[in-house]
C-alpha cells in the first residue's frame, strides 16, 4: 500500500511556474509507476503526465507537452511536477496517483492509490 501527499499547489499569474510534489509512504513506492492527473470544475478527470518506476520512460498529454515535466527520486520517495509557461486553462486541482506496476499507464483506472490533491489556479 502507498499513501500520497500533494503539495506545492497555488495561485500563479499566465506565464508562470510551480512545482508540485508528492510525498509517497510504503515500501512499494521503487517499484510503483507514478502519474499526475488533474480535474477542472465540471470535467472529468484527465491524464497529464506518468512515469515509469525506474524513471526512463515518460508520457505527456498533448495539452502540456513541452511545458510541464513529471520526474521521481526514488531515494526520497517523492514524485515531482514542474509546471512552466502555465495558462489559465491549467487551472484545476492536481491529483498524484501510483499503481503497482513499473510500467507507466495514461489511464487513471490503472491507478490503485491517490493523493487528496492540489488545487492550482492560473489567472489571466
Amino acid at each position: 500500500q502507498v499513501q500520497l501527499v500533494e503539495s506545492g499547489g497555488g495561485l500563479v499569474q499566465a506565464g508562470g511556474s510551480l512545482r508540485l510534489s508528492c510525498a509517497a509512504s510504503g515500501r512499494t513506492f521503487s517499484g510503483s509507476a507514478m502519474a499526475w492527473f488533474r480535474q477542472a470544475p465540471g470535467k472529468e478527470r484527465e491524464f497529464v503526465a506518468a512515469r515509469s518506476a525506474s524513471g526512463g520512460i515518460t508520457y505527456y498529454a498533448d495539452s502540456v507537452k513541452g511545458r510541464f515535466t513529471i520526474s521521481r527520486d526514488n531515494a526520497k520517495n517523492t514524485v515531482y511536477l514542474q509546471m512552466n509557461s502555465l495558462k489559465p486553462e491549467d487551472t484545476a486541482v492536481y491529483y498524484c496517483a501510483g499503481r503497482p506496476s513499473w510500467r507507466a499507464a495514461a489511464n487513471k483506472e490503472e491507478y490503485s492509490y491517490w493523493g487528496q490533491g492540489t488545487q492550482v489556479t492560473v489567472s489571466s
